[in-house]
């Protein structure tokens, strides 16, 4: 069963948000492909093949990541505690040395992560609340 893309506000919260909590529906086995090492790429061709194969990683990585987000969501017993700057900061922190030490430039993936963090936090508010209206 295929779902119909929704198109959103970009100023909506939900862009990462699956529609139904990640708990309740795994998400289905990638199919497996053949994309070749970076440096083996002779064509673009051979290029986005790559990068598409290293997308859906990365979704079923976040899907992974914000299975994290529900289980907070169920396990903080205060909203406040929904967004923890100190813990943000961690994260940005971790990430840029590590993006350090692979050679990438860190305020790049900095910014990545803050957005990442940023829908995490939005997205387990939503969980948060949703869990307490139905009780």
């Amino acid at each position: 069963m295929r779902r119909r893309a929704v198109r959103r506000d970009a100023s909506q919260s939900q862009a990462l948000r699956p529609r139904s909590t990640v708990a309740k529906k795994p998400l289905k086995a990638a199919r497996m492909t053949t994309a070749k090492p970076p440096d083996q790429c002779e064509s673009m061709a051979d290029v986005r093949a790559g990068v598409d194969a290293v997308d859906r990683d990365l979704v079923a990585l976040l899907v992974r990541r914000f299975a994290y987000m529900d289980a907070a969501a169920r396990i903080k017993t205060d909203r406040g505690t929904v967004r923890d700057e100190a813990r943000k900061a961690e994260v940005l922190d971790n990430v840029a040395r590590a993006a350090e030490a692979a050679g990438l430039e860190p305020a790049r993936l900095r910014a990545v992560w803050n957005e990442l963090v940023e829908q995490s936090i939005a997205y387990e508010a939503v969980q948060w609340d949703r869990l307490r209206a139905d009780n």
